[in-house]
């Protein structure tokens, strides 16, 4: 198992520089075909004082979303050109003008999905990368928004709760892991795993890794004043992980955004690249 398609989603120009820094190392390591997609706004009808329909304000607001989309195509297409990938652009329209949410039906036939984390300080509108974890049954690699990004993944933490989602992510994340020099699985408050101890909690599964012949620890935080997101976030950047592994929306999104989560808590404060399935 690899991954030979590549979704790099670009919600704008200021995340198109960051998320194609990612994918395009990780392309030329998997020699993978990269599709690169952006979608704006549909013309949303105006109308003058009098009533009548604005024509001009529509035709004006049509040019600038065309140009604003065909700014990114040069953008990816030169960075693809100079990287020689095999590479094709999909230029979308909606009403939200969603990079994220538009590229649904593209995302389904991809292997691995490579976005930005929201910029919760952003001029312009969010991706709903909500959407993209929901709705794809594909893989999410965020790209952080401030911080750097090693794509050699050498160091890599699985944040493990035995749930399905938190299995999905492990499995989908072979191809990183196999390559990773260190992984650890690291559980949070292993007492709500029947009782097993610390080493039982991710002892399964990080033999399971081995077997791939990774270099696998198993390590375990008790249950604190912490979240289990902050406890994750911590743990990632003391271990120094390039890459954190984790299931997403093990509980609904909708008690997530009311009661709090590891999955709403790692999107919004991200300690390193994450991936996450569901």
């Amino acid at each position: 198992m690899t991954y030979k398609t590549l979704l790099a989603v670009l919600q704008d120009d200021t995340d198109a520089r960051r998320v194609l820094d990612c994918v395009i190392p990780l392309a030329e390591r998997l020699s993978a075909h990269v599709i690169g997609v952006h979608s704006e706004g549909l013309p949303m009808p105006y109308a003058t004082p009098m009533g009548f329909p604005d024509a001009d304000f529509m035709i004006t607001s049509a040019e600038a979303s065309k140009e604003r989309a065909d700014a990114l195509m040069e953008v990816f297409n030169a960075r693809m050109q100079r990287s020689g990938l095999s590479a094709e652009w999909r230029a979308l329209q909606s009403f939200a003008g969603d990079s994220a949410a538009s590229a649904l039906e593209s995302a389904r036939a991809v292997d691995l999905i490579v976005v930005q984390q929201n910029d919760p300080n952003a001029a312009s509108a969010s991706a709903n990368v909500d959407a993209l974890l929901l709705e794809t049954g594909r893989p999410v690699l965020f790209v952080p928004y401030a911080l750097p990004v090693n794509t050699a993944f050498e160091k890599i933490l699985v944040g493990w709760n035995g749930t399905r989602e938190a299995t999905r992510a492990v499995f989908d994340a072979l191809p990183f892991i196999r390559e990773a020099r260190q992984v650890e699985v690291f559980t949070v408050d292993p007492d709500r795993y029947g009782g097993h101890d610390a080493m039982t909690a991710g002892g399964q599964i990080a033999a399971a890794l081995s077997r791939h012949g990774t270099t696998v620890t198993v390590n375990s935080q008790p249950k604190s004043d912490l979240s289990h997101g902050e406890a994750v976030s911590n743990r990632a950047s003391e271990f120094g992980a390039d890459l954190l592994v984790t299931g997403a929306y093990s509980q609904s999104k909708l008690k997530e955004f009311f009661f709090g989560g590891v999955t709403r808590s790692i999107l919004n404060a991200m300690p390193t690249a994450t991936f996450m399935s569901r």
